[in-house]
């Protein structure tokens, strides 16, 4: 039986990194998808001939399309996509925000998270695969002026629509929600936060849920 293959955008730092490591430490092929070139290849030197590197913008779709098109060429038949690469912003709120930072925000958060979805369908549809979307609890609740946190809100909506379209093919869709996660994402360390490793569980563990049993959520939040 051969390994199998997960496609992982975000996957230079953080959340898609440590999704990486231990997905390779369990026998999966991992396609590595970011525009830190540099960051890929430092992890596919960490991983190993099971991790390859795909250097790319998340708000371009034929550089995604792309990118699954080398990796699934190169590691075969490709089992499942987690549409992880996320941004936030500097100020908060709406009288305060910046519309050009909100603008750029949304083509990653919003349209990454389309562009990944539309272009791993075609692949996952014959595998009956699987898609992961990083949502947030930012997106589980109400927070001042929050515009991070309504891009959230779409992606738990669009993941629960893709869950009922891939049933058709048998496929599933797993929204995974942290709550603050200790990643680059954020200026300053978060020690007593998430880390990046407890989202990464969560998401292998989705993903090796038996065949019948379909992880529509998993909701992640620090202890503290």
């Amino acid at each position: 039986m051969s390994a199998k293959t997960l496609f992982i955008t975000g996957a230079s730092s953080g959340i898609g990194a440590a999704t990486a490591r231990l997905a390779v430490s369990k026998g999966w092929h991992v396609g590595l998808f970011a525009r830190s070139e540099d960051k890929l290849k430092s992890l596919v030197n960490e991983l190993g001939d099971k991790a390859m590197a795909l250097p790319g913008d998340v708000t371009n779709l034929e550089e995604v399309k792309a990118a699954l098109d080398r990796f699934v060429e190169h590691a075969g038949p490709l089992d499942a996509a987690y549409a992880n690469a996320g941004t936030g912003l500097s100020t908060s709120g709406t009288e305060a925000g910046d519309p050009e930072e909100w603008a750029k925000m949304i083509q990653v958060n919003i349209m990454g998270v389309l562009w990944t979805a539309k272009a791993a369908m075609p692949h996952l549809k014959p595998q009956a695969g699987h898609l992961l979307l990083t949502g947030s609890a930012a997106g589980r609740r109400h927070l001042s002026g929050s515009v991070y946190g309504a891009t959230k809100w779409f992606v738990h909506g669009y993941g629960g629509n893709l869950a009922e379209e891939m049933k058709a093919f048998g496929g599933r869709c797993t929204i995974i929600a942290p709550g603050m996660v200790d990643t680059p994402f954020f200026d300053e360390a978060k020690p007593d936060k998430l880390q990046p490793e407890d989202v990464a569980r969560a998401a292998v563990f989705a993903l090796e849920a038996d065949p019948r049993c379909s992880v529509n959520e998993v909701f992640l939040m620090p202890t503290g």
